[in-house]
């Protein structure tokens, strides 16, 4: 059956087109009726139209799945949530024990992002977990929540020992399988098989399709079409029926620790974000590549799901004009207003914050000027650095020691946290922990 959403197709093509978008799908599911739109093209340079039937890549959405394919285990009595990823892995050689539980729930404190290419081989995980003891630890496991991809690829390799298989055989042997998925890749070699779509930056092209295999368990190539990426959504609103017990998926959606004020209420569960909306909560995440990206969000109280998919341009309107008030309708929830600098501003103290905080992959300088205002100039580093020159922007106090751009990108001021006790700050939360260079 499908959802009667008459305006789904004029709205999709009017917004896309507005916010330079290059191709889209956009699907809703509530009980068994289902909706969907495309718009746009798959590739500038062919003219390949999207269809409703495209695989797109859907970047960290993955780690979604690779909880899952963790939770089977544990559903399995296999696997404890409580003991340390080391008792799988004794080749990993971090600087501090973590459990299988802060791994899920990115609380694993040590640097998050390592992107190495170790090859194409099905050893390419077990490589990277291999290189991990060179990682800094940057706050004691199980006490900040700091977004980390490397913790899934860590979950990705126990996947692979308990279950005796490279982890794309995994993923399709344990969930692509059991839910009869049939528009899903779980590399550029299977995706060229179908009608898929490539990343777009300025309008043309990007130059790399996919991240390296290391990075697959946190969602470095994965591709479907927004049915299939549906059909699992359905499965957890259905507490995991056909890929999991139901104990272990509504485990998936507990909340393990609450976020750092970064400008909405919310905390993670153990593979899911938590947000807290009005009416209810809703659970999903986030996902990009280059030049695509996913969104998938789930209120379970409800039975409603929705995904967007994108292939380039800034699809935060999209979320924001559409998405958002479409599965507001439908799940009967509403999402917090927006933050925005505070007229008047407030007032700070620039000591407490200046100073240069940095992770592997980025640099942050945090300056004031003789205004009383506050900039950050961000740098990539490392495997990152090839993809930007560094950027500055205002930062405006919106309470306590949060701070958001002064400048919307896409109608949406992201949000920044300051962390520490004392006179001046220790570190700088961009979803990511970044360490001050010296107090």
């Amino acid at each position: 059956m499908s959802l009667d959403l008459p305006d789904l197709q004029d709205d999709l093509d009017a917004l896309a087109g507005a916010h330079g978008i290059t191709g889209a799908v956009l699907a809703f599911a509530a009980g068994d009726e289902v909706a969907m739109a495309a718009t746009g093209v798959l590739n500038t340079r062919t003219g390949q139209p999207v269809t409703t039937g495209s695989l797109f890549q859907i970047g960290s959405v993955a780690k979604a799945w690779t909880a899952t394919l963790v939770l089977q285990l544990v559903g399995e009595g296999r696997l404890d949530l409580d003991q340390s990823a080391q008792s799988v892995l004794p080749e990993l050689t971090l600087p501090e024990p973590v459990t299988i539980r802060q791994l899920l729930a990115h609380t694993g404190g040590f640097e998050g992002d390592v992107f190495v290419d170790t090859g194409r081989g099905d050893d390419a995980i077990q490589k990277l977990v291999a290189l991990l003891g060179k990682v800094p630890q940057l706050s004691p496991p199980g006490a900040i929540w700091s977004y980390n991809n490397a913790g899934y690829v860590i979950l990705g390799r126990v996947v692979e020992v308990m279950r005796g298989l490279p982890y794309n055989q995994a993923l399709r042997a344990h969930l692509i399988g059991p839910l009869g998925l049939t528009h899903t890749a779980t590399s550029a070699d299977e995706a060229i098989l179908y009608g898929t779509a490539v990343g777009h930056a300025h309008g043309e092209p990007v130059s790399t399709w996919s991240l390296m295999r290391s990075n697959d368990p946190a969602g470095a190539s994965l591709a479907m079409s927004a049915g299939d990426l549906l059909t699992f959504a359905r499965a957890h609103l259905a507490d995991g029926a056909g890929m999991l017990p139901a104990p272990p998926a509504r485990m998936m959606r507990e909340p393990q620790v609450v976020l750092p004020d970064l400008g909405r209420p919310a905390s993670w569960g153990l593979g899911w974000e938590l947000q807290e909306w009005a009416g209810g909560t809703v659970v999903g995440h986030d996902g990009s590549t280059p030049g695509q990206a996913a969104t998938l969000k789930l209120v379970p109280e409800a039975g409603v799901a929705a995904v967007l998919l994108t292939n380039g341009g800034d699809p935060d309107p999209l979320v924001a004009e559409l998405l958002t008030p479409v599965l507001g309708r439908l799940a009967g929830v509403s999402a917090p207003p927006p933050v925005a600098p505070p007229a008047p501003p407030l007032p700070f103290d620039v000591d407490r914050y200046a100073g240069r905080y940095a992770s592997d992959v980025t640099a942050w300088e945090v300056t004031g000027d003789p205004e009383g205002r506050l900039w950050v100039t961000v740098t990539p580093l490392g495997a990152m650095a090839e993809l930007g020159e560094p950027q500055t922007f205002e930062l405006a106090r919106l309470r306590a020691d949060t701070f958001v751009f002064a400048q919307a990108r896409g109608g949406v001021h992201a949000a920044v946290a300051f962390i520490g006790e004392g006179e001046r700050a220790g570190y700088l939360h961009t979803g990511r922990l970044n360490v001050r260079d010296s107090l």
